[in-house]
């Protein structure tokens, strides 16, 4: 599918010329100095994880977030055997955080925000296995944090469909090529247009509200 949205990218780059601004580095993304205190990680899954970065990289108290693939059986998959759907590995962000800063479960609900948690194996324009969401713990506690949070959405009743969202331990991370990493940063123009085609945008203010958690201002 991200294929076809580069392909019609090229269409509407050909058709019309506009000027952009760059996004501004976010607050608690890259680049800034570790803090003291207890440094975790935390890796969850969310469809394209293009538009799973940004909204971590501006969370307060987030120091770095690398995308990637995790939650599958071959080692060091490729971007291409992975949107093939043969590895069973799904795109994934693994965000790294200080814990006296922001909780586990601050970034669960940022996390939720970000998906449709109804959609089985795929988010928006993207289907299949690769694109499922998911939260992948990496202790008990967050296991038990990561099902209360789900349970809450269940007992809400705002989804009547149910939850598809995985919770599944942890496997081993592998960060994906250095192209795909800030994305939306290296090519704001080609992301924005990639959110738009898709309708991630206009899905995630249906569900959540256009007043949600890690909405990017831009």
């Amino acid at each position: 599918m991200k294929t076809l949205i580069s392909i019609l990218f090229a269409l509407f780059l050909a058709a019309f010329s506009f000027a952009f601004t760059v996004l501004p580095a976010a607050s608690g993304g890259e680049g800034e100095p570790a803090l003291s205190g207890k440094i975790r990680t935390a890796a969850f899954a969310g469809g394209c994880f293009w538009c799973m970065e940004s909204p971590f990289d501006q969370m307060k108290g987030v120091l770095s977030v690398r995308v990637g693939y995790t939650g599958g059986e071959s080692k060091n998959p490729t971007y291409h055997q992975v949107s093939d759907g043969d590895t069973g590995h799904a795109e994934a962000v693994e965000v790294t955080y200080d814990a006296t800063m922001v909780t586990y479960a601050q970034l669960l609900a940022l996390f939720w925000q970000q998906i449709d948690p109804t959609t089985v194996d795929g988010q928006f324009c993207d289907l299949g296995r690769q694109y499922r969401s998911a939260i992948f713990y990496s202790s008990e506690e967050e296991k038990k944090d990561a099902e209360n949070s789900k349970a809450a959405l269940i007992e809400s009743g705002k989804f009547k469909s149910g939850i598809a969202t995985e919770v599944t331990a942890a496997s081993t991370f592998y960060p994906a090529e250095d192209y795909h990493q800030h994305y939306y940063k290296k090519n704001p123009v080609r992301y924005r247009f990639y959110r738009l085609a898709c309708g991630r945008d206009a899905r995630l203010d249906a569900i959540w509200g256009k007043d949600r958690l890690g909405k990017s201002p831009h």
